[in-house]
């Protein structure tokens, strides 16, 4: 009969080889990243987690595995504490940062693979079970960076063991090495993922080599498909996050990390400390933390659709330092009454809608929201306040209905005129983030692009520019100038274009030359033909800005624009991003939101006109007029676009200097609608509208007036619909 300490022997015995047995399978077929994925889920509704360093380092600091241990354990050290702590950030997760490269590569778990610290405590278990427990997950940090292995040591040691590990795997193995502890880290996934099938998965700082020779991604796919991969720092295309540091130096400093390898709808996430100086994430002080910075950062991020990963410094007992836990109960009161603005909504005045965000009227700055389940239901953060009592937003062609303060609920003055929101008698300002809840009815005047086509000069898919979906975009293939064409299919009325380019850009303005891939100087032009294109009618440069941008025209009509762009910021230097362009979606206003339903003009001469197109009576819209020849049958017929199906009142506009009616036939789409007199003017120089009734169809019309009598009809300048 074995003794137990054989028997412990054995199963260690059994449990290595079993793992060995799992490392050397083969890896699984390379899988490729996707944008939207079940287990994505819980990120995607996430509005960030809280950070935890925490390892052998962290204060009081230990070189002895069973001491920390002992320190641990002795310290009252609670799972559930953390995710209380979590809850007042309102996170929705955590990140345990304890495997980590400058905090003894220690291990929270009891681990059959020797190499350097575990605990015999299963840590990480009584941390899943208790993020569990309230709706929370836990992802594991894993580094692939042996570089500090004896940071902190006395001069020849490390806090890796290559012997031990060596002799685990029955070769030599040097884990101060990328290949070496490539191969101990990949052990070590496999480990954990066999084990905690409840783990949300893996946030790894940066790549190994080995990793991705020895397929560790694709065997995390296949064995455990609902674990989430998230990479700091390098786009690696498997992943289902690129998570990114929150840099400094940002204007305003609470401004979102702009160094987004991919753009959204990728997910995205940024991280930054809590703690203001020091060595925040072992030391064991207790630094000042900047609430205001920190609270301006999470909305920020919000209204960017970037997760914020809210770093903190757990002590060997895993609380915090004083003033980082006066910082969560502040953030804990501060969010509960504007949670709503935050939780359930994407960034707005990207590629899900929304109001524009940056920088407003009189130095107010901040970002807006969309509600993910009512297109009409917005919120306007203002981090950084106006001088005035005045909020000047644009209006991204809502038709707003009701603005109020969403901490008070009082009612806040409005209007709205030339595409912009203003809003008045603001003077109750929070002093991190007044939060204005905005209703809107819908979005008006904009050209449904369902109804025309979009073609550009290069590139990839610009009907995608056009398409109404996030998921897809045109892609200029770094080609400048480029344009992109707008086919109305019939004269419209224009007033502007909007823009929503993909936030391929830079961490910081790093010259005057080189700050994104955004879009700088452009030139719109207008043709009745597509064509002939003539002089632009509008030249100018855009702001280097995130969020849509804006082109506003002088009122024209026309069948066809085209959007030409010269260049954009980034500098030839820069060979990721120079000449990049890149849109979600762009689209044509014909009237700005609140000034009611506008009229779509259709000019007889750009019309098919039985006579000819004359100029030489003053006072007709356009470039002329159809003087309809003098026979039974002669008169105009239009194309006319109607967004939905249904009854119409249209406008006429004639001239008859005759004593006497001249009346004509009105067809639509085929079907007679009746006579239309028109009565003299008194003279031909004098135009009037005539109101025709018609019933019409969504899309593409035929309207068709002519002549009753062979003395022809009138002069016919224009249809208004």
């Amino acid at each position: 009969m074995l003794s137990p300490s054989r028997l412990r022997a054995l199963g260690v015995l059994l449990v290595s080889a079993l793992f060995a047995a799992l490392l050397t399978a083969t890896p699984a077929t390379p899988a490729n990243a996707e944008l939207q994925h079940p287990r994505q889920e819980f990120l995607r509704q996430a509005t960030g987690g809280l950070f935890l360093h925490w390892g052998m380092r962290t204060s009081p600091g230990y070189t002895s595995c069973s001491a920390w241990e002992s320190a641990v354990t002795s310290g009252n050290w609670d799972p559930a504490y953390w995710v209380r702590e979590a809850q007042k950030l309102h996170t929705q997760y955590l990140v345990l940062a304890t495997f980590h490269s400058r905090l003894g590569y220690a291990r929270p778990w009891p681990s059959a693979i020797p190499g350097s610290c575990h605990s015999k405590r299963d840590i990480l278990k009584e941390t899943i079970d208790a993020a569990t427990a309230k709706g929370l997950k836990v992802i594991l940090y894993m580094t692939d960076d042996p570089q500090w292995h004896a940071e902190g040591l006395p001069a020849g040691k490390s806090w890796l063991d290559s012997a031990a590990y060596s002799q685990y795997k029955g070769k030599s193995v040097d884990l101060t090495t990328r290949d070496g502890f490539g191969e101990f880290s990949y052990d070590n996934f496999v480990e954990v993922m066999q084990r905690y099938p409840s783990l949300g998965g893996f946030w790894i700082d940066n790549d190994n080599a080995y990793w991705e020779s020895h397929g560790l991604y694709e065997k995390i796919r296949q064995d455990r498909p609902s674990f989430t991969l998230s990479n700091n720092n390098e786009d690696t295309p498997i992943m289902d996050m690129i998570s990114n540091e929150q840099k400094t130096g940002m204007s305003p400093a609470y401004d979102y990390p702009q160094a987004i390898y991919t753009a959204a709808p990728r997910l995205i996430e940024a991280d930054f400390k809590l703690p203001s100086t020091g060595s925040w994430w072992y030391g064991g002080g207790d630094p000042a933390v900047d609430t205001g910075l920190n609270i301006g950062r999470l909305i920020s991020n919000t209204g960017s659709s970037v997760k914020s990963l809210m770093a903190e410094t757990a002590m060997v007992n895993g609380r915090f330092p004083a003033k980082q836990e006066q910082c969560n109960n502040l953030i804990d009161k501060y969010l509960e009454p504007i949670w709503p603005s935050v939780t359930g909504t994407a960034g707005g005045g990207y590629d899900r809608g929304g109001l524009q965000p940056g920088d407003w009227n009189d130095g107010a700055h901040g970002v807006t929201t969309v509600s993910s389940t009512d297109p009409d239901l917005h919120y306007v953060h203002v981090l950084t306040k106006p001088s005035g009592s005045t909020l000047k937003v644009r209006d991204n062609g809502y038709r707003v209905t009701r603005v109020t303060n969403l901490r008070t609920g009082a009612t806040i003055a409005h209007t709205q005129a030339n595409g912009t929101l203003t809003m008045t008698g603001l003077t109750a300002w929070d002093p991190y983030d007044t939060v204005l809840r905005v209703e809107t009815d819908g979005r008006e005047g904009i050209i449904p692009p369902t109804s025309y086509t979009t073609t550009a000069s290069a590139g990839s898919n610009p009907g995608n520019a056009t398409d109404g979906s996030y998921l897809t975009y045109w892609d200029s293939n770094k080609t400048t100038p480029v344009s992109l064409r707008f086919d109305l299919k019939a004269p419209q009325r224009i007033q502007y274009l909007g823009i929503n380019q993909r936030e391929d850009s830079v961490s910081y303005a790093r010259s005057s030359t080189e700050q994104s891939a955004r879009i700088r100087d452009y030139k719109v032009y207008v043709s009745s033909d597509g064509t002939n294109w003539g002089t632009p009618i509008k030249t100018g440069t855009l702001p280097s800005r995130r969020g849509v941008a804006f082109i506003d025209l002088p009122t024209q009509t026309a069948r066809h624009v085209r959007l030409e762009v010269l260049n954009t910021y980034a500098a030839s230097s820069d060979t990721t991003r120079s000449k990049r362009l890149r849109i979600d979606e762009a689209w044509v206003g014909t009237a700005y939101a609140g000034a009611g339903t506008p009229s779509t003009r259709y000019e007889a001469e750009d019309a098919t006109c039985q006579g000819t197109v004359d100029s030489d009576h003053t006072g007709y819209s356009g470039t002329g007029f159809c003087n309809t020849d003098n026979a039974i049958g002669a008169g105009v017929q239009w194309t006319v676009t109607a967004p939905t199906a249904g009854s119409a009142t249209l406008a006429i506009a004639y001239a008859n200097g005759t004593t006497a009616a001249r009346p004509m036939t009105v067809t639509v789409n085929g079907i007679a609608a009746g006579t239309q007199q028109f009565p003299p003017t008194g003279a031909w120089t004098t135009w009037q509208t005539a109101q025709v009734a018609a019933n019409l169809q969504a899309g593409a019309n035929t309207i068709a007036v002519s002549a009753t009598t062979a003395t022809g009809g009138p002069n016919l300048d224009y249809l208004d619909r």
